[in-house]
Parts: C-alpha cells; structure tokens; sequence
C-alpha cells in the first residue's frame, strides 16, 4: 500500500502516526526529540520492505495533540503502551530513536508482553548522576523559535551543516510544530529520568544500534547495556552521527532490517 496518515485516540489524546507498508511484521516508529513523523518518510520507506511501519507524531509534535499536555517520559511511554492497544497491534517491534529508544525501555518496562521487540537506536546514556547529554540545551531552542518565526534550508544550516538541502527544508517546514515546553520537558529528563533502571526488567529480543561517530554511547556504555541487558544485540553504524539515517541510511538499514522477533 501507498504511505498513508492517520489518527487514533488513545491515552487521553489524539495521535497521528503515518503508515508505511502493509503486512509483515509490525513495527512502531518512535522518533527522537524533535523530529515529526514525516521527516522519517525517507528511512521508512524503505524499512516498509521489510516490516509493516507506523510513524508516531509523538505528543506535541507534528499532527499529534499538542498543547496543555504532561510531556514527560512516563506519559510518552504509555502512549505506546495504549497505542498498541487502541490499533490492535500483536505485540509490534518498536523501533525508537535517541529519545524515542528512552520511550520504549520505559514502555516496556511498564507492560511486560505489549511489544515483541525492541530497536534502541543510539538513545541518551544521561541520567541522575552520569554525564550530561552532549547536545546543549540553546541548539534545540534557537532552531525552534528561529522555525516558529519563519525559516529556510539555508537558516537551518547552521544547526545541521551536514544535512542534504532537502533535509534541512523539511526540518525548516516541520520544525514549528515542535512544541518548546515538550522539548524541554524531554530534555530535563534526560538528565533526571534513569532509563538504566528499567534494563533488567526487560526480557524481549533487543538490539542497540550506536551511532559509531557520536559521542552519546560510549564502550562504557556499551558495556553497561550488555551487563543490565545481556541478551541485548550490539550493532555499530561506523562513521555515523548521532542521526543516523541522516549520515548513512544504507547503513542504517542494514543495522535494523534484518532484526526479527
């Protein structure tokens, strides 16, 4: 089937999520902090090869209600629990990126069998008393209010100098429909939430996929993941930023495609 966008109330609120692929094994797209459903178009198209893709528009983001909301990690969290309920799924992979993978430990954490697996893409190692996350907190703000006023590809350049013209336009449409008191909200937990916590708790296929070239999941790391999870899978996307589709989609793919439940 065609790509297609869609709405579902569940936990509360409205969500938007868009569909790629139809049949094969599902999966639950949850993208990082700020990063609507749409501009993951180009990573899971080709991912609808392989499993039945749903994009979130994650609460505050996108299409997704927004406004007067808790944006915090917990409430994130059950969305994709409630989520799954509301559209049915039989225990869905969910594939999280940087925020999105916090989003799904936690998730799983709180409803033991809801998912069948789950793809941690690179998620921030930061919490109560480890270091901070290396993104400062300005480069999300500036992009964000730049965006609400109005901006280019070009504008853009100068929080993503690496990004295809293309790219950087469609975060430069997008980025607005971010809401600032969200992404705040998830950031602080980055630092206050501990994701470390929920590790052991997990028993379900996992995979880590670690941006080789980003400073947010160091060895140590790796090596922590392995002790509180040891059933989890290490992959390494070499030379790779911490937006990993966005420096190396084929080697993106090859990180995940080929996970199974």
């Amino acid at each position: 089937m065609a790509m297609r966008g869609y709405n579902v109330h569940a936990n509360g609120i409205r969500h938007h999520l868009i569909q790629h692929g139809e049949g094969g094994p599902q999966m639950l797209l949850i993208p990082g902090i700020t990063s609507p459903a749409v501009t993951w178009d180009f990573v899971a198209k080709p991912l609808s090869e392989h499993f039945e893709v749903h994009v979130l528009d994650v609460r505050g983001r996108g299409l997704s209600q927004g406004g007067d909301l808790d944006y915090s990690l917990d409430a994130m969290a059950d969305d994709a629990v409630a989520l799954v309920e509301a559209l049915e799924m039989d225990a869905p992979i969910v594939l999280g990126h940087s925020m999105g993978a916090r989003t799904a430990i936690r998730a799983a954490r709180k409803a033991p069998g809801a998912f069948g697996g789950l793809i941690l893409v690179d998620p921030p190692v930061s919490g109560p008393g480890r270091r901070p996350y290396p993104s400062a907190w300005p480069w999300y703000e500036d992009s964000i209010l730049l965006a609400q006023r109005g901006c280019s590809a070009e504008d853009m350049k100068a929080f993503c100098p690496t990004w295809t013209e293309e790219q950087r336009a469609l975060r430069a449409e997008w980025l607005h429909s971010c809401d600032l008191d969200a992404i705040d909200t998830a950031y602080k937990g980055f630092h206050a939430d501990d994701i470390h916590q929920d590790l052991p708790h997990l028993d379900l296929p996992m995979r880590l996929v670690v941006a080789g070239a980003s400073p947010v999941i160091e060895e140590a790391d790796i090596t922590e993941f392995k002790c509180l999870a040891p059933n989890i899978e290490i992959t390494t996307v070499e030379g790779a930023g911490h937006m990993i589709p966005w420096d190396d989609l084929d080697g993106f793919l090859r990180a995940v495609s080929d996970f199974r439940i």
